[in-house]
């Protein structure tokens, strides 16, 4: 089940609101648990109970881990549990991509082809990697105490707003809220998740879809070698704002529904178009995954402190493993090697200065959208034959939008740039202030129900669209 279907959004979603508020609050945790299972078995009955299992097994060793003084048994333990994660990973996301790879290498030495595997990847399989494995390094470093009550933590893995698709949440932020988030279950609190959910809702519905439904998808239907220069640049400019506000839209939708229920969660995206390098996207864009990366991978590779060049190779692996791990492709590890490239070159070349240059920002997104062609096609040759098709001019045609593109497409420009602007700023500060006055909230509760109720009639014009993000 997704946030963005029908049956989520006119029955699930209300009617879980309704019983979670009448629920007393010593049984809210049981109720949210009971829940989470459910909306996950829903999607995945067959692989929820692997999740159950390999949990289960996981909370054991890592409190196990816990009770040893030995650092050699504790890190015993510590592979123990990651393989244990990433062997499923592994398993799930990457047998058919090494499968692939070597027949590939074995072909021309007259080899027989390895046999691939049939199934479907389990929903969310990489966020639920990296919850577990910020869980065991943190108990291993001794950055927190491990959770000795099984539902507790099972509910902190299995939580339903944010399990399928991010933010990714490292246990010590929500550990006391979910022992205790009396203070957060605050009218004011459930409103500004209401307010965010619908935000997420409508730049779903009404920008992201409908750049999908009027242009993107067509354009990414046609081969590639049958496009125009214009026709390709706008395709996949359509589409860089399309995936923006897909994710962050999901996003929203996650943290607001987070807050109705007393949570809080990190954010995940800062206005990560209005960035003036690549260096300063990365710390804007999908910013829970980067954290982690930096945690987690780079620092533990040294991260800089070990020379200019350890540092250049320690950026590389850290992207290159950043795309894998949205899917297993040479799409995906190219598109790796062009931002840790990127990264790479900014520090070498360009000087340390802060610059609000908006040429800039056309730059950088611009270098982004480049990118954003290894991202949306998954083949090697027909991505090259789209690079070939921005640059070298043919006699094909420019391929017209529909007139119904262009609202979409202007309200992506708008929303995408405002933040670099004063005025777009204070809009901004405005919305995410914590505390309003009665006018703005009955003003935001009226705009919201209303961006509510025609979000709802786009999914029923348009169709169902997944969110991106759920295929890794």
């Amino acid at each position: 089940m997704e946030l963005n279907s029908s049956l989520f959004l006119v029955w699930i979603f209300p009617i879980f609101l309704l019983l979670y508020l009448l629920e007393k609050k010593q049984w809210r945790n049981k109720y949210l648990l009971f829940v989470s299972i459910l909306f996950y078995a829903w999607s995945e009955p067959k692989f929820i109970f692997a999740i159950l299992f390999t949990t289960f097994l996981d909370f054991h060793l890592v409190n196990a881990m816990s009770r040893i003084e030995s650092s050699t048994k504790r890190t015993i333990f510590l592979v123990a549990s990651i393989s244990i994660n990433i062997g499923l990973l592994v398993y799930f996301k990457y047998f058919n991509f090494f499968i692939e790879s070597f027949n590939y290498v074995l072909k021309p030495l007259g080899v027989g082809e390895l046999s691939y595997i049939s199934y479907l990847l389990p929903l969310g399989i990489s966020f639920y990697t990296f919850e577990t494995i910020t869980y065991v390094v943190d108990v291993y470093r001794k950055e927190h105490k491990p959770q000795q009550n099984f539902s507790d933590y099972l509910l902190y893995i299995l939580l339903f707003p944010k399990m399928v698709a991010g933010p990714i949440i490292r246990y010590s932020e929500i550990a006391s809220q979910i022992e205790d988030r009396s203070s957060f279950e605050t009218t004011q609190n459930r409103l500004n998740g209401f307010y965010r959910f619908c935000l997420g809702l409508s730049k779903k519905e009404l920008i992201a879809n409908q750049l999908a439904y009027y242009y993107v998808d067509k354009i990414f239907y046609i081969n590639p070698t049958e496009l125009d220069g214009p026709t390709a640049w706008l395709g996949i400019i359509a589409y860089t704002f399309q995936i923006y506000f897909d994710f962050s839209g999901y996003s929203d939708m996650a943290i607001g529904l987070g807050r109705m229920i007393g949570f809080k969660f990190p954010e995940n995206f800062d206005n990560p178009y209005i960035s003036t390098s690549i260096t300063e996207f990365w710390r804007r864009w999908h910013i829970t995954l980067g954290k982690w990366m930096k945690n987690y991978i780079y620092i533990p590779l040294g991260g800089n402190q070990k020379g200019t060049g350890r540092t250049y190779l320690n950026l590389w692996i850290v992207f290159i493993l950043s795309g894998l791990w949205h899917k297993g492709s040479w799409c995906f590890i190219l598109w790796g090697i062009y931002h840790g490239s990127l990264l790479v070159m900014e520090r070498l070349f360009i000087k340390k200065e802060h610059s609000d240059s908006f040429p800039k920002v056309i730059l950088t997104f611009i270098l982004i959208a480049f990118g954003s062609v290894l991202f949306r096609i998954d083949n090697i040759s027909e991505a090259f034959d789209y690079y070939k098709a921005l640059f070298f001019s043919n006699n094909n045609s420019f391929i017209f939008p529909e007139i119904d593109f262009w609202i979409p497409f202007f309200l992506a420009i708008i929303f995408s740039f405002w933040g670099f602007f004063k005025f777009g700023k204070q809009l901004q500060n405005i919305f995410y202030t914590e505390v309003k006055e009665n006018s703005l909230n009955i003003l935001l509760t009226i705009s919201s129900c209303i961006l509510f109720v025609i979000s709802l009639s786009y999914i029923t014009q348009s169709g169902f669209y997944p969110f991106i993000y759920f295929r890794f």
